[in-house]
């Protein structure tokens, strides 16, 4: 555990640094409109955020703040922290990524269980159909096509804006769900139907447990397994927001920041939203390879006697 620690610190540092040195190639001012400032104007907003030093001390003194938790001041949006920005636009997030990943995982798993068992039906093909256009239709078509349905013409929902508590996440959350509900139901149909021709199967139905039962019990968890392979980069990606769902509701969450960050050349957001997100990643992948242990132990003793 402490070397998967060590190699994840490793990793957040690497990125940091990558992500610095491209910010320095990054072509256009991080003070936007350029020409409306003079050149002593320049020096002295160099001078004052540090831009007049030499790159290698800039590094250091970013990596510094970075490993401090400072990322540095936004010059485009009232010379905030970028650590207060953060931290005011994680919430709408990862509420919105938490609600798609359970509806969509939830669904998914049921779809997948569901074609497993009536395999070359109707309830198979509507099923799979279901997951191939999750995952072939890109999440803002669905969300505009949620606006027109639920918004506009039935108007149950609010088209937008984050001023209505929970209704107000509801569309966003259905249309990044599509993703994590098709991939879930495709592995899990994939896996299950494996499962269900197995010996142990057969000797399960032999006893006279129903065949929900032997789907649920001896199906699901072998199926799970390289399900959360799946899920773990996808639920990273949702939960800083995603960049064009946020835009199309008017979410004030990472995604819009990241968007607007890089349109007007915010290099410390830019670098500090990037920090965060692969700060999630790292993470996600290491309660992965928990989570395989806790669902099947034999992973653990598997690694243990390879080592």
């Amino acid at each position: 555990m402490f070397k998967r620690i060590l190699y994840m610190i490793v990793t957040i540092l690497l990125i940091s640094s990558v992500t610095f040195l491209l910010m320095q190639k990054l072509p256009g001012s991080p003070y936007g409109n350029e020409e409306k400032l003079t050149n002593v104007q320049k020096t002295v907003m160099n001078k004052q955020y540090g831009l007049d030093k030499p790159v290698a001390e800039q590094y250091l003194l970013y990596m510094e703040g970075v490993v401090k938790g400072n990322f540095g001041i936004s010059l485009q949006f009232g010379n905030q922290p970028v650590s207060k920005i953060i931290a005011t636009r994680l919430g709408p997030s990862v509420q919105l990524g938490i609600q798609a990943i359970l509806f969509g995982t939830v669904v998914g798993i049921f779809f997948g269980i569901i074609a497993a068992m009536f395999q070359n039906t109707w309830l198979d093909t509507s099923a799979s159909l279901i997951a191939i256009l999750g995952r072939s239709v890109p999440n803002f078509v669905f969300a505009v096509l949620l606006q027109l349905l639920f918004a506009i013409n039935l108007k149950w929902l609010p088209i937008g804006l984050w001023e209505n508590g929970f209704a107000s996440s509801v569309l966003p959350s259905l249309a990044l769900a599509f993703a994590p509900l098709a991939d879930s139901a495709r592995f899990v149909r994939t896996e299950m139907i494996d499962v269900l021709h197995s010996d142990y199967i057969e000797l399960a139905r032999s006893t006279g447990l129903s065949e929900w039962e032997i789907a649920v019990r001896y199906g699901l968890r072998n199926a799970v397994i390289p399900l959360i392979t799946v899920l773990g980069p996808m639920v990273a990606s949702l939960l800083v927001g995603s960049l064009v769902v946020e835009q199309i509701f008017a979410v004030p969450g990472i995604g819009e920041q990241f968007v607007k960050s890089i349109l007007s050349n915010d290099y410390f957001t830019i670098m500090g939203l990037t920090i965060l997100y692969s700060t999630f990643l790292v993470v996600v992948i290491l309660i992965v390879d928990l989570l395989y242990v806790l669902i099947d132990p034999r992973i653990r003793l598997i690694g243990g006697s390879e080592k």
